[in-house]
């Protein structure tokens, strides 16, 4: 038996009826990206989350570009990013040609330290980007104080955080605004790239409307004159495809259900791993000043001899992810910032020792116990 890291085969047969639906209702209208159903997707994300306004995108790393010049990042401008979180987080900095600036994080929720991010503050710092990773979100109670008293935005990338809510409010409504990623392997995914802008500023929402068809004033979602609509800022091409969005309004009917049932297969990673020796971190759940619930997006241990461990599970058809291998200030692309080993040892220690396992709705939990016994053989040469 092989146990892939991801799939969701079975989500997608029993969920085929909603989407073939959505799917002939776009075909029967003839228009294909940036149309009605677009339109109902963002308006049912928006009263999932609570979001004032919620803009779709194809992408979630366009998402957050977009969200930033939409915010009035501009060149020159400095935003706090942590160390440790998937390229996009930084690139998208640059992308909105300004400087991502590195902090660390903390060990237990891999989230932007806020004592971490205070110390790289210059006058130059526009923003401060917390990343919602894995798990939990980042201390957002911290992560407000410390913006609010050097007078910056706040803006989440909120990308894994669809469900995740801080006293009652959804991730990427803390701040400026936030965003979501719908790629495939997301709490809520797509079949391809997608993703959405949350945000309760009607400014901010109005500049990344315009920002993500070519700058054209007007209405243009569902709305094919407005092709010809003047460009008022450059813009770039992001519009959702109206095939991702009849998935996505098909699988948001479910996703409460799925959450559910990724906190079982986490209960069940947790009771079966605790006590392997060389598992030295399961996922921890931080406590905060303010309520907040965990979604388990992966599930993310920390193992002795990573590497080596990978290999043992990927040799016996037990797919993993690294998450991740490099941190973003010693990735090539930010060189020039002229970071070294050293420079944030948390973020460092993270890179070097976490491992996704197999974790989807569609996994069986007699996959879990092959994964799990597989990582004991691995330390203890046994499987019981």
């Amino acid at each position: 038996m092989k146990v892939p890291f991801f799939d969701q085969a079975e989500t997608f047969r029993k969920a085929w009826p909603a989407i073939s639906g959505h799917v002939e209702d776009v075909f029967d209208r003839g228009k294909f990206s940036h149309g009605r159903k677009v339109s109902e997707l963002e308006k049912a994300v928006a009263g999932y989350t609570g979001a004032r306004h919620a803009i779709a995108v194809n992408s979630g790393t366009d998402a957050l570009v977009l969200l930033l010049r939409a915010a009035g990042i501009a060149p020159g401008d400095e935003v706090v990013v942590p160390a440790f979180s998937f390229a996009a987080s930084a690139t998208s900095v640059a992308l909105a040609r300004a400087r991502p600036v590195f902090a660390d994080i903390e060990p237990e929720s891999y989230a932007l330290d806020a004592a971490s991010a205070a110390s790289v503050i210059s006058e130059r710092t526009r923003a401060v980007m917390p990343v919602h990773l894995f798990t939990q979100m980042a201390d957002m109670d911290a992560l407000r104080v410390l913006a609010a008293d050097h007078g910056l935005l706040v803006v989440e990338d909120s990308a894994e955080a669809i469900g995740m809510r801080w006293n009652g409010v959804h991730a990427g409504l803390l701040g400026a605004g936030g965003v979501l990623s719908f790629f495939p392997t997301k709490t809520l995914g797509a079949l391809g790239d997608a993703g959405m802008i949350l945000t309760d500023d009607d400014e901010i929402a109005r500049l990344a409307g315009i920002l993500r068809h070519h700058g054209r004033m007007g209405k243009t979602i569902d709305h094919i004159a407005g092709i010809s609509n003047l460009s008022g800022v450059s813009g770039t091409n992001s519009k959702m495809d109206d095939i991702q969005a009849a998935v996505l309004l098909a699988k948001l009917a479910g996703l409460d259900a799925q959450i559910e049932r990724r906190a079982r297969l986490a209960a069940a990673y947790t009771e079966r791993l605790r006590d392997v020796p060389g598992v030295t971190r399961l996922p921890t759940i931080v406590e905060r000043t303010s309520d907040t619930n965990p979604v388990f997006y992966v599930y993310v241990v920390e193992a002795d001899r990573r590497d080596d461990l990978v290999r043992h599970l990927t040799d016996r058809g037990i797919g993993t992810e690294v998450y991740y291998p490099i941190p973003l200030h010693l990735q090539p692309c930010f060189s020039a910032l002229g970071h070294s080993p050293g420079d944030f040892p948390h973020a460092e220690r993270a890179c070097e020792r976490t491992v996704g396992l197999p974790f989807y709705p569609d996994l069986p939990e007699s996959a879990v116990d092959m994964v799990c016994d597989a990582v004991r053989e691995f330390y203890t040469g046994r499987t019981g």
